[in-house]
């Protein structure tokens, strides 16, 4: 049985059968029990998407990690680049490369060669009569086989790398030492508790965290930005996280809520804000990460608070506007009448949309048409990209058409 499985091992097709073998082994392997993004085997930046979730970029395992040369070089260039465009969100991303050696191939040759001879067996195309002490000896050696290459998959995989801007080419390396698949982990959460012991992740981020790291330049204006807020996250210069967008609206609505910090929007030239929040409920639409929206320390928001009273701005006719406070608006006065009871009327919004408010508009104005009756939203967008980026581009909207659940409702045509 030994020379037959020689045999059949030295029959192997490279590029039909131990290529393809190898990746699908590795790829099943990172995507078991994933609990973030895998994109694997890129063959440029511009296949890795740009998003601010954590995503793990596991390499092909024809790619073995020196540490050094032309690797090492590109490795940090689609960190920092998405193509030729520079990347929002480098901190989001962390690389997983195998170590040099071929241990891994040669399991995966051995476990393709094990399933040859048991197929043949199970045909009756290989020659003999076997006992049933032959047989189960057989499906023993194969399950030993196909185990073995898993835990190589894991013992070859040992090097994590994430942006970084204190190293001189911008990537630090994590060596996350020898693996073992049946440790009762995955290889996502191998990574992820890597990551967290060397306090490079968090689930979540303190009041305290915060404070500690607020920006010397904006420590007299006492208003940070909650889109450049989000941004040191996602670049590396503060802790990463696993989804920064869901973490920090959160958190920030619980800072706002308890009184560690404020959060303002509006900002007008005399340093005052159209709105602001303090010891009070947020809803979650109003923390939107741009510019115009900041989170003020504690001292800031008390005193806006306790004293900031925005005069009242003139109409058109010369009358004063009610004071901004905070409080309901008066609504308008209503249309009596016998004409106007019963009455349906249709409105809709037409025009084209500056990129800048893009997401207001969809908390702001559809939670006010759900108001009403028969709302209907439809989308029109298009964008013109290089004709060898729109595949990329392609499948990473399919992709996030899938994650919305509109795959089925929204087309995408190019």
């Amino acid at each position: 049985m030994k020379k037959v499985v020689n045999d059949r091992r030295a029959s192997l097709d490279e590029e039909t059968e131990v290529k393809p073998a190898l990746r699908k082994l590795v790829d099943e392997e990172f995507r078991r029990g994933a609990s973030i993004a895998v994109v694997a085997f890129p063959n440029d930046g511009a296949e890795i998407p740009d998003t601010p979730r954590l995503t793990l970029v596991v390499a092909d395992p024809e790619v073995q990690w020196t540490g050094e040369g032309a690797l090492r070089t590109q490795v940090a260039e689609w960190t920092r680049q998405r193509g030729k465009s520079p990347r929002l969100y480098p901190g989001a991303l962390v690389w997983c490369l195998k170590k040099q050696g071929r241990d891994l191939r040669d399991k995966v040759e051995l476990m393709l060669a094990w399933r040859r001879v048991a197929k043949e067996v199970s045909d009756k195309t290989l020659g003999g009569d076997f006992e049933r002490s032959d047989l189960a000896e057989l499906q023993a050696k194969l399950k030993e086989a196909e185990t073995s290459a898993r835990d190589h998959v894991w013992g070859d995989y040992r090097y994590a790398i994430l942006a970084d801007g204190q190293e001189r080419d911008g990537i630090k390396v994590i060596d996350l030492g020898a693996g073992h698949s049946s440790s009762g982990e995955t290889l996502c959460g191998r990574v992820v508790g890597a990551l967290k012991s060397g306090a490079l992740l968090n689930e979540s981020v303190g009041a305290g965290y915060i404070d500690r790291n607020w920006p010397p330049a904006l420590k007299e204006s006492a208003a940070w930005p909650i889109a450049s807020l989000r941004q040191s996250f996602l670049n590396g210069s503060l802790t990463r996280l696993v989804d920064p967008d869901a973490t920090l609206r959160g958190r920030i609505v619980e800072f706002v809520g308890h009184g560690d910090f404020g959060l303002a929007s509006g900002r007008k030239s005399d340093d005052s804000f159209g709105r602001v929040w303090f010891q009070e409920l947020v809803a979650p639409d109003d923390v939107v990460f741009e510019s115009d929206v900041f989170l003020l320390t504690k001292a800031k928001a008390e005193l806006l608070k306790r004293g900031a009273v925005v005069a009242p701005a003139p109409t058109a006719g010369g009358e004063s506007l009610p004071p901004v406070s905070g409080g309901p608006v008066p609504p308008p006065p209503s249309v009596s009448g016998p004409a106007s009871a019963g009455v349906m009327r249709t409105l809709r919004l037409v025009g084209v949309v500056p990129p800048e408010v893009w997401n207001r508009l969809g908390t702001k104005v559809i939670p006010k048409l759900r108001s009403g009756a028969d709302v209907k939203v439809g989308i029109d967008f298009s964008v013109s990209v290089k004709e060898e980026n729109a595949a990329a581009l392609s499948a990473e909207l399919q992709q996030i058409l899938q994650e919305l659940g509109l795959a089925g409702m929204v087309r995408l045509e190019y």
